[in-house]
């Protein structure tokens, strides 16, 4: 069979070149039929409003899926991952286009790397010819790289937990939010769990925010006891877990209104609280579905109206009992955290203080 012809797609006036066209990128279910390269990059160009006001002059990092999705194919999470299907690109791809920005950032190892810069749909859409389904903004625009504007609350559920328990809690979010005074905007995460944002004064560091997120997760638990915020998966039991490290440094979250790669194309998907409520299956949010539901507006158009205070979050912080918790792995050790020692294998005359083997 022939190779199809590159296609292009029109995107906020550009003409974006997409090859392999015809190349299946999600194969049909049940539900929904099959998905092709260039519709990927077609519903990136229909969804421009919203996705842009997710990326616009944000770092982002792309997950690109340049085989397809297929059942039993796995994203590489680290150099170890060599035989992975797809892969985290975070400095800007070779062939990048010369209407492409990008922005220097920072990792927590010290190292540095040019990161796309989206300012303009056509972005995106290159990102789709280049293979790319999920979009990793930074919690940070390009003016101030090293202060987030962006509180993130991912509610992820644990094993034995459902989505309908994520939007249980997410309904408890909302009221605690409201009560100091913020505004939250919630979001499928297209898998099981619930995103909440807050725009936030870009005048915290990252170790702040992720503290804000802290204090908030116990608060949240205090509330309700189907939450946890143990960082040890064998400690968080059938609750909701409140990932606080997601506001770390060089951690991103799948942007609004990008895919995931998951059988039927599901899309990250913003809506009101009280559509939420009514949401049974996240699924229904997707490739085919969403563009006719945005023509509407964005549910998060009023999102940049107005930025809060972290001030009320670092008060729970300093006032709720816990302390520092756990960094991701591959992180330097952080001052006053608690040792990397999983707490079934943690016998406590071998650890010092530092989380250090004492023979």
């Amino acid at each position: 069979m022939a190779k199809a012809a590159a296609a292009e797609v029109v995107a906020g006036g550009r003409a974006v070149r997409v090859s392999s066209p015809d190349r299946v990128v999600y194969e049909a279910t049940d539900r929904t039929p099959e998905v092709t390269k260039l519709m990927v990059a077609e519903y990136f160009a229909s969804v421009e409003d919203g996705l842009m006001r997710a990326l616009r002059d944000r770092p982002t990092a792309l997950e690109r899926w340049t085989a397809g999705v297929r059942p039993g194919m796995r994203l590489a999470t680290g150099p170890q991952d060599k035989d992975a299907d797809a892969f985290y690109q975070k400095r800007v791809p070779k062939g990048a286009p010369d209407y492409l920005e990008t922005v220097e950032v920072t990792f927590p190892s010290g190292r540095t790397a040019d990161e796309i810069c989206p300012t303009e749909i056509a972005v995106p859409v290159w990102c789709a010819h280049m293979g790319t389904l999920v979009f990793h903004p930074w919690p940070v625009r390009r003016s101030d790289v090293d202060h987030p504007d962006e509180l993130r609350i991912d509610l992820d559920p644990q094993p034995g937990t459902t989505f309908a328990d994520a939007v249980r809690v997410a309904g408890v979010a909302r009221e605690l939010l409201e009560e100091l005074g913020l505004r939250g905007y919630p979001k499928t995460s297209g898998n099981r769990g619930v995103h909440v944002y807050v725009r936030i004064e870009p005048r915290w560091e990252f170790t702040d925010v992720r503290h804000a997120a802290i204090g908030f997760g116990r608060e949240l638990a205090r509330r309700d006891d189907g939450v946890t915020v143990d960082w040890w998966k064998e400690e968080r039991g059938e609750r909701i877990f409140v990932d606080f490290n997601q506001n770390n440094r060089d951690r991103t979250i799948a942007s609004a209104y990008s895919l995931r790669p998951l059988p039927g194309a599901p899309v990250s998907t913003p809506v009101t609280w009280d559509e939420l409520a009514g949401v049974t299956d996240p699924a229904d949010f997707n490739l085919f579905t969403v563009p006719d539901r945005v023509a509407d507006g964005d549910p998060w158009a009023s999102i940049d109206d107005e930025a809060f205070s972290l001030e009320p979050l670092l008060r729970l912080w300093d006032e709720l009992p816990g302390g520092e918790l756990n960094f991701p792995p591959d992180y330097p050790k952080m001052p006053g955290e608690p040792p990397r020692v999983q707490p079934s294998k943690k016998v406590a005359e071998h650890w010092d203080a530092d989380g250090n083997r004492v023979e």
